[in-house]
């Protein structure tokens, strides 16, 4: 199935705020759409945690592992996924992404103990991987390094989206427990998994590879578009030689550690956060559902209000060290309070979750093109994602010998704060203000 123009496309191209208003709202709700379901699916795990335990005798320290063993598949695989998508293009290749993760996930509810849920957690990061640097890669197809942050702290709304919905809606699937002889946490697998199977039909119909295939662009639109990014690529990528040379320069490797720092962050408050807030008091799965969603919609009002204004090298680099220091200060917060100052101390980091990942992503993309750049997002994304398999693990362990996961917290506090410190390295490869006009033109366009 191929897609061509239709004579709907206007003849002239439009101004360039209006285009990309245009590009926003036919691309982002797929794209952010596809990584809610993703989400929910790698996650879910986080509210089935006392069940397992108690249905399957899943200790904390086994729970903990396979919840990080999604991630040594998901990061091996990530690589090879990036470079097939940039040979056979986005829409068919996010839609393949999507069945398989979709079939998977709603097989975690034939889990029958630690073996087979460390092997659905392994299939399930092979399945899953190459959807997010995919999308980082496509995002450059489609936005200008002053457009890119801003798109990519609204695609991260879909975790955001993920978290807020995720908790209530598991605990109310839950409470399908004992119908025709399963339990709560199997429904809440099965019926969390299918919807990706049908949405891939979404996405294989609705998404286009590119500017010059989307039917609701004119052909002058969509050349305009390339001929940009084109410009601005040989701009920035100056480098040059072999791609995996490119891919392993100084500053991909320490953007790669400050985002390892901040993935092992972001797992271990997933996976851990609803079984923090279980021991607040005597909470129903409902109220802990509820609860949990309190940090992600400050993830949500962050990732909303605050990559836009990463419109030049110098604010990305203080907005960065800014963020990697505020989740810091928050988890600090949470691990020393009571529960309700402890739950505040997870909204302040959480606030700057997002904002600090739409950001590491501009580095590699502004010194990389072509199969590198396919290749260094897709490592950035899979070194860095090892993150979320030493995060939960080590929780785990931490939690299971101390009998308290907030031991763990001020350990992930200092090491974001030595991210930070990292941070401070970083620059991008064009490492100059954007010219007043261009940034004239995001402010406009929000």
């Amino acid at each position: 199935m191929t897609m061509t123009k239709t004579p709907e496309a206007p003849s002239l191209p439009r101004d360039a705020a209006t285009l990309n208003k245009l590009l926003f709202a036919k691309l982002m709700p797929l794209l952010i759409a596809a990584y809610v379901l993703s989400f929910l699916d790698r996650t879910n795990i986080a509210l089935a945690k006392h069940h397992l335990d108690v249905d399957l005798g899943i200790s904390a320290a086994a729970y903990g592992l396979g919840a990080g063993l999604f991630f040594l598949t998901y990061a091996v695989s990530e690589v090879p996924s990036n470079l097939i998508m940039h040979k056979v293009g986005a829409r068919f290749w996010i839609a393949r992404i999507m069945v398989t993760w979709g079939v998977i996930s709603a097989g975690m509810a034939f889990v029958q103990g630690e073996t087979s849920f460390y092997v659905m957690r392994l299939l399930l990061g092979i399945a899953e991987a190459g959807l997010f640097p995919g999308v980082m890669l496509y995002l450059t197809y489609w936005f200008g390094r002053e457009q890119r942050a801003r798109a990519t702290g609204y695609f991260l709304l879909g975790v955001c989206l993920a978290n807020i919905v995720g908790g209530p809606l598991g605990a109310a699937l839950m409470q399908l427990d004992g119908a025709f002889g399963w339990r709560g946490w199997q429904w809440m697998f099965l019926l969390e998994g299918l919807p990706a199977v049908f949405f891939a039909i979404v996405v294989w119909k609705k998404l286009p590879d590119r500017p010059s295939k989307a039917s609701w662009l004119s052909a002058a639109e969509a050349q305009q578009i390339e001929m940009q990014l084109a410009i601005q690529a040989q701009e920035g990528a100056g480098q040059s030689g072999h791609a995996l040379k490119q891919c392993l320069a100084p500053q991909i490797l320490l953007a790669i550690f400050v985002y390892f720092c901040h993935q092992i962050t972001i797992y271990t408050v997933i996976f851990f956060l609803p079984g923090i807030i279980g021991k607040y008091a005597d909470l129903s799965a409902l109220q802990v559902g509820f609860l949990t969603s309190l940090p992600w919609l400050a993830a949500a009002i962050g990732a909303i209000a605050l990559p836009r204004l990463a419109s030049t090298a110098q604010r990305s680099r203080r907005m960065l060290v800014a963020g990697l220091l505020t989740m810091a200060i928050g988890l600090g917060i949470a691990s020393l309070a009571g529960p309700v100052i402890s739950l505040l101390g997870f909204c302040i980091s959480a606030l700057m979750f997002f904002v600090v990942q739409s950001i590491i992503f501009l580095y590699p993309a502004s010194r990389l093109s072509g199969a590198a750049l396919a290749g260094g997002l897709g490592l950035v994304n899979c070194l860095g994602l090892l993150g979320g398999f030493v995060g939960p693990s080590v929780m785990g362990l931490i939690e299971q010998s101390t009998g308290n996961a907030m031991n763990g917290m001020k350990v992930i506090a200092v090491v974001l704060v030595v991210a930070a410190i990292a941070a401070l390295r970083l620059r991008q490869g064009h490492e100059q203000e954007l010219h007043p006009t261009a940034v004239k033109g995001v402010r406009q366009s929000v």
